[in-house]
C-alpha cells in the first residue's frame, strides 16, 4: 500500500496505533492501560458478554467477516502443507479431508462456539478439529511425587501420617518392608500401622510375616486386635497357634458360638468347646453355658405347649413376650420365678434347682426372687422370703441385701402402704429409717419414731403434714397430750 493508505488504515482502526506524535503525558498511559485491562476481561470474564471483542484486523471476534477470514487463512495453510507433502512423495497424507475450522479461541476459553451443536467445553474438545487448538494441560511435577517417588521408609511414613497417598509396592524386599513396619511403630500412629500390616499380610508369607512379628509386641497387638474386627478367624487361630497361645485359641474357638443361630447346633458346639484347653475357671463357665442352654431348650418347649394348650392360668393372666432361649442366667432365674416359682426342687424349671445348679448367691437369688415376686403382687411370697426360723422354732425377718433395699424395690412395684411400713420398721439405722418413711409416706412409722425418740418438737412440725381429721393426725394429738 501507498503511504498514505497505511496512515489512513490506522488512523482509522477502533484501536489506536502507536505513533511517536502521541502526548507522552499519565493520561494517555491511563487510558492505554485501561484498553489493555479491558481486552483482557473480555477474555477471561465469562459473566460480560455484552462487551464487544476485536481481533487486530479491527473487526469483531465472531462477526461474518472475521470468520471468513479466519476459514480462509487455515484454508490457505492446509493447502500449503498437503502441496508440500505431495512434493515429497507421501500419499499418505492427501487421503485426510480438509479441515475447516469455524471456533474462535476466545469461544473456546469461554466454553461456548457459534455451532448449536455443541453445548459445552467438553463437547467441543471432542471433537477432532478442536483439539488442534486446546493444548493438553499437564499436571505439576510436585503432584507426581505423590504417587511414584523414591521416598525412604522414613519419608513414606511421614507423609502416611500427613494423609498423603503413598505407594508401598516400592518396597519389595524383606528388609525394607520390616524398616518400614519399624518406622511406622515409631510414629506412634495406629492407622499408619495397621496399613503397613495390612501389605506386609498380602506381599509376604504367613510364616515369615508370624516370626517377624514375634519381636515386634505393638505391631503383633495390632495385627490380632486387626483380625478380631475383620473376623478373619482362620488366619487368627493360626498366628495365635504359632505363638503358642493356646487359651486364646480355645477363646477365639468358644467366640464362634456367637454367629451360630441354630439352638440345637450352638448346643453341639459348645459341647465340643468343653474340651478344648481353657484355664479351670474357663472351664466351668463353658460348661455351665453348655448346661443352660440345655434347660433353656427344655424349659421352653415345655413352656410353649402349656401357653399353645392354655392348660396354665399364669400364661393366660401373663403371656411370654419373649423366648427364653440364649438368655442369660440371671434373666433365666427371674423368667423361673416369675413362672415356676412354686415348683418341686426336681424339675428344671424350679428357681432352687437353678440355684444349686449354678451356685447363685444368696442376694442375686433374693433380688431376683423379690424382683419377680412383686411384679406379680404375690406379698405372701415376699414375706416368706424374709421369714426364717431358728433351732428354737421362733421366727424372724433377715435380708441379706439390706431392708432399705427391700423397701426401694417393693416401692418401685407399686406395693401398697402396709406392706412398706412393715418392711421400713426393719430398717436398723434411725436415720435412714426417717428418711424412708417420710419418702415413702409411711405416717405412722414417722410418728412412732419420734414418739421412741421423745421429739416434741419434731412431731408437732410433722402434724403440719398429714391431712385434717385423719388417723395420723388423732394419734399425734393423743401422744402430745400423754
Amino acid at each position: 500500500r501507498a503511504r498514505a493508505d497505511e496512515e489512513e488504515y490506522w488512523h482509522s482502526s477502533k484501536f489506536r496505533a502507536f505513533t511517536f506524535d502521541d502526548e507522552d503525558d499519565e493520561l494517555s498511559q491511563l487510558k492505554e492501560s485501561k484498553r489493555a485491562v479491558n481486552s483482557l476481561r473480555d477474555i477471561v470474564d465469562d459473566d460480560d458478554d455484552d462487551l464487544e471483542r476485536v481481533s487486530w484486523s479491527g473487526e469483531p471476534v465472531g462477526s461474518i467477516s472475521w470468520s471468513i477470514k479466519e476459514t480462509a487463512s487455515s484454508s490457505t495453510s492446509l493447502l500449503e502443507g498437503r502441496d508440500s507433502s505431495l512434493q515429497k512423495g507421501s500419499s499418505s497424507y492427501a487421503a485426510f479431508p480438509k479441515q475447516v475450522s469455524s471456533y474462535s479461541l476466545s469461544s473456546l476459553f469461554k466454553g461456548r462456539n457459534k455451532l448449536p451443536s455443541f453445548q459445552c467445553l467438553s463437547d467441543a474438545l471432542s471433537d477432532t478439529g478442536v483439539k488442534n487448538y486446546a493444548p493438553e494441560l499437564r499436571r505439576p511435577k510436585a503432584e507426581y511425587k505423590d504417587y511414584s517417588s523414591d521416598w525412604s521408609p522414613k519419608d513414606t511414613v511421614r507423609r502416611m501420617q500427613r494423609g498423603k497417598v503413598c505407594s508401598l509396592e516400592r518396597f519389595r524386599s524383606l528388609q525394607d518392608k520390616l524398616v518400614l513396619l519399624d518406622e511406622a511403630v515409631a510414629g506412634h500412629d495406629g492407622n499408619v500401622i495397621t496399613a503397613v500390616l495390612i501389605f506386609l499380610k498380602r506381599t509376604l508369607r504367613r510364616e515369615i510375616l508370624f516370626r517377624e512379628l514375634e519381636v515386634r509386641q505393638v505391631a503383633l497387638c495390632h495385627l490380632i486386635h486387626f483380625l478380631k474386627e475383620t473376623g478373619e478367624q482362620k488366619l487368627l487361630l493360626d498366628l495365635l497357634r504359632f505363638l503358642d497361645r493356646t487359651e486364646e485359641v480355645a477363646l477365639s474357638q468358644y467366640r464362634e458360638h456367637l454367629n451360630i443361630q441354630d439352638v440345637e447346633k450352638r448346643r453341639e458346639f459348645l459341647k465340643g468347646c468343653i474340651g478344648l484347653p481353657f484355664s479351670a475357671e474357663d472351664t466351668s463357665h463353658i460348661q455351665d453355658h453348655y448346661t443352660l442352654l440345655e434347660r433353656q431348650i427344655i424349659i421352653e418347649a415345655n413352656d410353649r405347649h402349656l401357653e399353645t394348650a392354655g392348660q396354665s392360668e399364669i400364661f393366660r393372666k401373663y403371656p411370654r413376650k419373649a423366648s427364653i432361649l440364649n438368655m442369660p442366667l440371671v434373666t433365666t432365674l427371674f423368667y423361673s420365678c416369675f413362672y415356676h416359682y412354686t415348683e418341686a426342687e426336681g424339675t428344671f424349671s424350679s428357681p432352687t434347682n437353678l440355684k444349686k445348679t449354678f451356685k447363685i448367691p444368696d442376694k442375686q437369688y433374693v433380688l431376683t426372687a423379690l424382683a419377680a415376686r412383686a411384679k406379680l403382687r404375690a406379698w405372701d411370697d415376699v414375706d416368706a422370703l424374709f421369714t426364717t426360723k431358728n433351732w428354737l422354732g421362733y421366727t424372724k425377718k433377715k435380708a441379706p441385701i439390706g431392708f432399705h433395699r427391700v423397701v426401694e424395690i417393693l416401692q418401685r412395684n407399686n406395693a401398697p402402704v402396709q406392706v412398706l411400713q412393715e418392711y421400713v420398721r426393719l430398717v436398723e439405722d434411725v436415720e435412714t429409717q426417717l428418711n424412708l418413711a417420710t419418702k415413702y409416706k409411711c405416717h405412722d412409722v414417722v410418728i412412732e419414731t419420734y414418739r421412741d425418740l421423745k421429739d416434741r418438737i419434731q412431731l408437732t412440725a410433722y402434724k403440719c403434714k398429714v391431712e385434717r381429721g385423719s388417723a395420723e393426725e388423732e394419734k399425734i394429738n393423743s401422744i402430745l397430750n400423754n
